[in-house]
Order: C-alpha cells, then sequence, then structure tokens
C-alpha cells in the first residue's frame, strides 16, 4: 500500500508537506510543489486512508441512509425500485461531492443509538418515518438530519416531500373522467400521518367531489411482496363490477396486473389500473401502466443539497420542499 512518505520521498518534500496538500492546506505550498504531489499521487496511485482522514478532520465523509422498517424474514427494502431508483440518485449526488452513503434498517430507537455511536457520520437521511416514539429519538440526535417523504415535521429539520395526495387525487379524477364508478383502492399498510394516508385520502377526495359513494370494501391493503400482490388480485375479484383499481406503488400495480392476467382478466378491457411513482417497470409491463410520475433523481438531489448546506452551515430559503407530481397516460387504462 502506498503511504505519504512514499509520494514525500518520490516528490523530495517532507510527509508533512505532502498530507497538507492532500488535506487541502496547501497556502503555503507552491503551485509547482502541489502540482508535484498530486502527479506522484496518480503514479504511484495513493489512496487516502480515510479511517485516519476522519480522526484529523473529525469529518468521515460518510452520510447514513436509515431505513426505518420492521423486520421481515425474506423482506428486502432495496427490492423495491422507488427505494433504489431514489437511493441511486442520493448516492451520485454526495459522490460529486466527495461523500459516500451508508445503508441501514433499523427497527427501534435502541438500533438507531447504536448505529450512530458505533459510526462517525457526518449526517443522516431517514425515509418515511411518522410522529412516534422513534421519531423523538430522531429529535434527540445532533447529527444533521434530512428527512425523506415523512409528514413529521419539525422547525430541527430538512425535508423533501410529494404532493401524495394531489397525485392519488388525480389518478381517481382521471378514471373517474374515464367513466369508471366502481373503482377500488390498493396499497401497502395505511398508517396514521404517512405517505400512504395522503394517498388514501386523495383517492377518498375524488370520489367525493363526484359524488361517488366510498365503499370500504374496495380498498385492499395487501403487502409489498409479489405473492400478496397476486394473491389480492383474486379478492379484488370477488367484488362485484369493480372497472378500475387506483394502486399506490407501481411494483404494486405489477404484482396485480400478473395475479388478475392469471384469473383470465384483460388489461383494460376488463379493468383499468393506474400506478403511482412511474418506476422503469412501468413501461415494461404489459400492457405498459399509466401512472403518477414522481422525480425521484430531483427528489434525491434536491435532499443532497439540504444535506450539504447543514454540514456547511449555509442560510437556508426554506427548511421544506414538496415536489409535484404528474399524470403518464400509457396503455392501462380504457374509457367506457
Amino acid at each position: 500500500m502506498v503511504t505519504i512518505r512514499d509520494i514525500a520521498q518520490a516528490t523530495g518534500v517532507s510527509a508533512t508537506t505532502v498530507s497538507n496538500v492532500i488535506h487541502g492546506k496547501s497556502n503555503r505550498v507552491s503551485a509547482e510543489t502541489i502540482q508535484n504531489i498530486n502527479n506522484a499521487i496518480k503514479e504511484l496511485g495513493y489512496v487516502p486512508n480515510m479511517s485516519a482522514r476522519s480522526l484529523v478532520s473529525s469529518s468521515s465523509k460518510v452520510i447514513g441512509f436509515v431505513n426505518h422498517a420492521v423486520k421481515r424474514e425474506n423482506a428486502n427494502f432495496m427490492e423495491d425500485p422507488f427505494h433504489s431508483a431514489a437511493i441511486g440518485a442520493i448516492e451520485a449526488a454526495l459522490h460529486e461531492n466527495g461523500y459516500y452513503l451508508m445503508l441501514h434498517t433499523v427497527e427501534t430507537a435502541e438500533e438507531l443509538a447504536t448505529f450512530v455511536q458505533n459510526w462517525n457520520l457526518d449526517g443522516l437521511f431517514f425515509t418515511g418515518i411518522f410522529m412516534d416514539k422513534f421519531f423523538d429519538s430522531v429529535a434527540g440526535l445532533r447529527t444533521p438530519v434530512v428527512l425523506i417523504d415523512s409528514y413529521a415535521h419539525s422547525p430541527r429539520f430538512c425535508n423533501v416531500g410529494l404532493e401524495d395526495f394531489n397525485g392519488s387525487y388525480n389518478a381517481t379524477r382521471y378514471l373517474i373522467e374515464k367513466g369508471h364508478r366502481r373503482i377500488a383502492l390498493a396499497s401497502p399498510h395505511i398508517k396514521d400521518g404517512g405517505v400512504l394516508q395522503e394517498r388514501f385520502l386523495g383517492y377518498k377526495a375524488a370520489l367525493a367531489e363526484f359524488s361517488i359513494p366510498y365503499d370500504k370494501n374496495l380498498v385492499f391493503q395487501p403487502g409489498m411482496d409479489i405473492a400478496s400482490c397476486k394473491a389480492v388480485s383474486g379478492e379484488i375479484l370477488k367484488q362485484p363490477g369493480v372497472t378500475a383499481l387506483v394502486v399506490a406503488a407501481d411494483i404494486m400495480a405489477a404484482g396485480i396486473m400478473a395475479g388478475l392476467k392469471t384469473h383470465g382478466v384483460r388489461i383494460p378491457e376488463d379493468i383499468s389500473i393506474i400506478g403511482f411513482d412511474d418506476i422503469a417497470l412501468a413501461q415494461l409491463v404489459s400492457p405498459p401502466l399509466t401512472t403518477i410520475r414522481q422525480d425521484m433523481n430531483l427528489k434525491g438531489r434536491l435532499a443532497v443539497d439540504f444535506m450539504l448546506k447543514l454540514l456547511n452551515g449555509s442560510p437556508l430559503e426554506t427548511n421544506e420542499i414538496t415536489l409535484p407530481t404528474s399524470l403518464i397516460e400509457r396503455e392501462s387504462v380504457r374509457a367506457l
């Protein structure tokens, strides 16, 4: 392994001078010496020891991404393409700014405390947390925090969210305007004070606006796994007269479509389906999925912008951003 001393020996300067250049403390070093040191770093393949650098600067250059969820056997947080896309955007933006991303799932406040204590993290992203005891533990952290898709508002945190209510309202209204009246909703478990509740309320609001009675029997809450999505398709078919389905996530819509097809249901001839998120899979299913689009890359980059401002002590014009949604028409909905 190439060391700072190797660079010093190759350039004929002291190890202290090399260290100062590597750590950006080169105001007293000539431009020629800086160039020689940088050339030697490239030629010798020197890689900085991040652990040692964090001890010197008290900065690890590592940002944690915490998924707060109940751990289940065979459950994989990253299986959902929505999370993969959002995390990919965050990692790319952090990388451009010299930071690294560490992913971790925690179930309890105690696990969070252990994670924070064991790693010298510069900041933390949290996704989808609620106003509960776990939130109280987050509020007690001294580390800069950026929330993503959370309705647990606090002046202490930055938050990047989405117009979830409007997105679901527009999806339901779109189906109604296509002539549908018996419209079901499929969603992962709906918890008070979260993204899915907002999408549920948007669905109900559109029905109410058009004087369509809300029927609790048309609300289905399967798991996100493929088996659960396929199974719920049979439950949907037990409800008479359903012609359309609003689904709170594209990945779930794809699973339900697969399940409906095993029952001989044609989409959209027999049942129309509209999703939410516009992940890449929405264009690959058959027929291509009409859906509500959110810009996951923009969401990730805005979250990183917030984080960098917190780390640098830069002023904030606002600590909350709510992104819009848009309707993407494809081939999974027909007019009656």
